[in-house]
């Protein structure tokens, strides 16, 4: 076995602790022995297009076009151009939203340290190769699978590979495993199997034990395309039967048209496109303001969220602490604690503290370290042996200094200040294992400052304003925490020391619900406080930026990183605030909000065609009588009152709050109002039809649908039908914009004004074979007008039960 530090070459067998060389690299990058793990932030073109374009409805739309188009009245078709636009809008839009944050995700890839030609250097992680010399340090993810070689203290959180929450501690020879996090200490390890072999690639579904973000958006959606295909299932052979009955005797051509325009209204072609669009532009917009959306269904969740559970540094706090004071104790001068702290501070691995006082104070002149433990969130100590000088520990006061003393009594004052303070401790032992000496004795205190973020309060505020609650859950004194919590504004309560309460999940669910501030949590106690509160019943965020934050991130709703954090930390989040600002986050809980909103606003629209068409299409068949509409007129009708209103009303602002039952809202007024505008539509065609249409008796004779001109009294009845319809939806859709903004009503008059000009406009009205002599306006117009007032009060019913306490 080869000794530590050294590098084994996996050609030759020869031993180096200089890493590779540039041509050993080159040649491993030439027989593709990398770390490229082939995973993307998004689809690839082809799945685009195929996702885009190969799916059920498009199928049943193309077969209809097909069909239609084989009667040789191609304006009928026009539904078809739609369908390509459709299309061709969510590959374009998805494309463009791909390429951004595609390039978002490269510039913020995890990155690896790896030695080559003898020098240390950084390395994005996929351009690791086979037989690489990799050097881990906290925070770090395990990039590939070897063997140890060297290390000091460094201990791994294996819980993706093995299920164990507790850090592992290793050794000099000891295996480690790519999908692990280095959660303490440093080592160095070849890489041995890369990529594709690396263990954690080939069990990546089992091993990470992955899960997608819950979106109640999708799964409402999915469920209801599934309701609607199993509709057209059964309406299929119905509005084929009836058409063949009522029309047959004109021939096929006639029963297709008349057949595909029941049809056609039961799909909802542009719903998926604009739910997809309206979570990928979200994501781009978020993009643009640092924040970078791993998971699109995030963006959803994120509005549904009622606690968000904080870390105190790097989220209410700027993350960087100086050190401010050194205080003796028992005696100590205070220039040797200065000297024992500077030597501390000379570590190539740093956490927070140490860094701090580094940037203070110089390593001294003959202290030489001959041993480290290093800093662990569950032992909250670390220690640094230095020969004939001692060992000396740095952690915190109700670890290292007894119950009762001077120095624990002088800490909680000024914790309870909002300063942090870690105690100093000597002791005669050389240290080799994470085990407080015997001989302890206190040296002094090392009182350190935190810079509350500009911020904070505000966004704190934002969140008390919007009903969700916020947990405040540290590493750090409970004091501490407190005080901080006070000063963004936080009614901090009486903190609680997290050491008394263990995991057990009904204490910390009785906790949680009255609690503010947690100090003193370990990873495992963040994770248990995050289940409990969903146990509980919440909708839990967490943001974190440490190590010590990654497992609680995992489990929660929405984890939430900082850019700054650590790779482990980033890699199990579903958001990433690039530039640490926690303020950002109102920001994506309005683009949930929008997301949610807006899509509901869409589907009802959809829904309410799906269910006219529908009872259209049962109506018809009971009395025997042609589908009321061409297929023109219902394309018409959608690109007017559904499809154009529909895309801009998924983009534009809405700041409704959440309320759970997405799918139970939509059914309760989109089902009715469809049902009612179905019912308005047959009125309308049968009073049209008895007035001023052809007699039934002489109906088959004289309107030939095949025919290129069709006399007027023909055209009368679908005529009215359609402004019928036009009206009713008209309503739905002003329904659905409210509260009304200057956008909204020009773009439901614009709408409205394309509606107008399809029965004025000559070359428009022969299109869509329209005949509307003012009578029949007038009538349809008065039948439109009662069904926009059913569907009104139906909104109104539906608004107040939703208002009616729940017994």
């Amino acid at each position: 076995m080869s000794t530590p530090g050294e590098q084994v070459d996996l050609t030759t067998g020869a031993t180096r602790a200089t890493g590779l060389t540039r041509a050993e690299v080159a040649e491993r990058v030439a027989r593709g022995q990398t770390n490229e793990l082939h995973e993307r932030t998004s689809r690839s073109l082809g799945e685009i297009f195929r996702a885009n374009v190969l799916t059920r409805f498009n199928a049943i739309l193309g077969a209809l076009f097909v069909m239609v188009m084989t009667t040789g009245s191609f304006a009928d078709g026009l539904f078809g151009i739609v369908l390509v636009v459709n299309s061709g809008i969510g590959i374009v839009q998805e494309y463009l939203a791909k390429r951004k944050l595609d390039r978002l995700a490269l510039l913020n890839a995890p990155r690896t340290r790896v030695v080559r030609d003898g020098e240390l250097s950084v390395i994005p992680t996929h351009e690791v190769v086979l037989g690489d010399l990799v050097e881990l340090r906290t925070g770090d993810q395990v990039p590939a699978d070897g063997t140890l070689h060297s290390c000091t203290g460094l201990e791994l959180d294996e819980s993706n590979l093995t299920g164990e929450a507790d850090p592992v501690h290793h050794v000099p020879g000891d295996r480690i495993r790519s999908g692990t996090a280095v959660v303490a200490g440093t080592g160095r390890f070849h890489a041995e199997e890369v990529g594709a072999d690396a263990y954690v690639n080939r069990i990546a579904a089992e091993a990470r034990r992955f899960t997608r973000t819950h979106s109640e958006i999708q799964a409402s959606i999915n469920r209801l395309l599934t309701y609607i295909t199993w509709v057209i299932v059964v309406a299929l052979p119905l509005q084929v039967w009836s058409q063949w009955r009522a029309v047959g005797a004109q021939g096929w051509q006639a029963v297709v048209i008349r057949s595909a325009a029941g049809l056609v209204g039961l799909v909802p072609e542009g719903l998926v496109l604009l739910t997809s669009i309206a979570f990928l532009l979200s994501a781009v917009q978020l993009a643009r303001r640092q924040v970078l959306v791993q998971q699109l269904p995030a963006v959803e969740g994120l509005a549904r969220v009622d606690v968000v559970c904080l870390d105190k540094t790097g989220t209410l706090t700027v993350g960087e602490i100086v050190l401010e004071d050194v205080e003796a104790l028992d005696g100590v001068p205070t220039g040797q604690l200065r000297e024992a702290l500077g030597a501390l501070a000379d570590d190539p691995n740093p956490n927070g503290t140490l860094a701090a006082v580094a940037t203070a104070l110089a390593p001294p002149a003959g202290w030489r370290r001959t041993g480290t433990i290093p800093f662990t969130s569950e032992r909250k100590w670390s220690a640094g042996c230095f020969g004939e000088r001692g060992t000396w520990l740095l952690g915190a006061p109700e670890v290292l200094l007894p119950d009762g003393s001077p120095g624990r009594e002088r800490a909680g004052e000024v914790a309870a200040t909002g300063r942090r303070v870690v105690a100093l401790a000597r002791s005669s032992a050389h240290l080799t294992e994470p085990v407080l000496p015997g001989d302890l004795r206190p040296a002094g205190l090392v009182l350190l400052s935190e810079q509350v973020r500009e911020d904070a309060r505000e966004t704190l505020g934002y969140f008390a304003e919007q009903d969700v609650a916020i947990k405040v859950i540290s590493g750090d004194n409970p004091r501490t925490v407190a005080a901080v919590a006070r000063r963004v504004g936080l009614d901090a309560g009486v903190p609680v020391d997290a050491r008394t309460l263990g995991e057990d999940p009904a204490a910390l669910r009785e906790v949680a619900r009255d609690t503010t501030v947690f100090g003193r949590v370990s990873p495992e106690q963040k994770r248990a406080l995050v289940h409990a509160l969903q146990a509980d019943g919440h909708v839990v965020a967490m943001t974190g930026d440490g190590v010590n934050d990654a497992l609680a991130l995992k489990d929660a709703d929405i984890g939430v990183a900082m850019g700054n954090g650590a790779q482990a930390t980033k890699a199990v989040a579903e958001l990433v605030l690039l530039d640490g600002r926690f303020a950002h986050l109102p920001t994506a809980l309005h683009e949930g909000r929008r997301v949610i909103g807006n899509v509901e606003r869409v589907a009802n629209l959809f829904v309410a065609k799906n269910a006219m068409s529908l009872v259209a299409i049962v109506a018809t068949a009971l009395m025997a009588t042609a589908f009321p509409f061409l297929p023109r007129h219902l394309t018409l009708v959608s690109a007017v009152t559904i499809g154009i209103p529909a895309f801009f009303l998924a983009l534009g602002p809405n700041r409704r709050r959440y309320e759970p039952g997405f799918l139970g809202r939509i059914l309760r007024f989109a089902v009715p109002a469809g049902a009612v505008a179905g019912l308005s539509v047959i009125a309308s065609y049968l009073v049209a039809g008895s007035r001023y249409g052809v007699p039934r008796d002489e109906f088959l004779d004289r309107c030939s649908l095949a025919a290129d001109a069709v006399e007027a009294a023909c055209r009368q009845p679908g005529t009215g039908a359609t402004i019928t319809l036009l009206l009713v939806f008209f309503w739905i859709l002003a329904i659905l914009s409210r509260p009304f903004r200057l956008w909204k009503a020009l773009l439901l008059g614009a709408m409205v004004l394309l509606a107008v000009l399809a029965f004025v406009v000559p070359a428009a009205r022969e299109l869509f074979t329209f005949s509307a002599p003012a009578a029949l306006v007038w009538e349809s117009l008065a039948v439109g007008l009662a069904g926009g007032l059913l569907v009104e009060l139906l909104h109104r019913s539906v608004v107040r039960a939703a208002q009616r306490p729940r017994a």
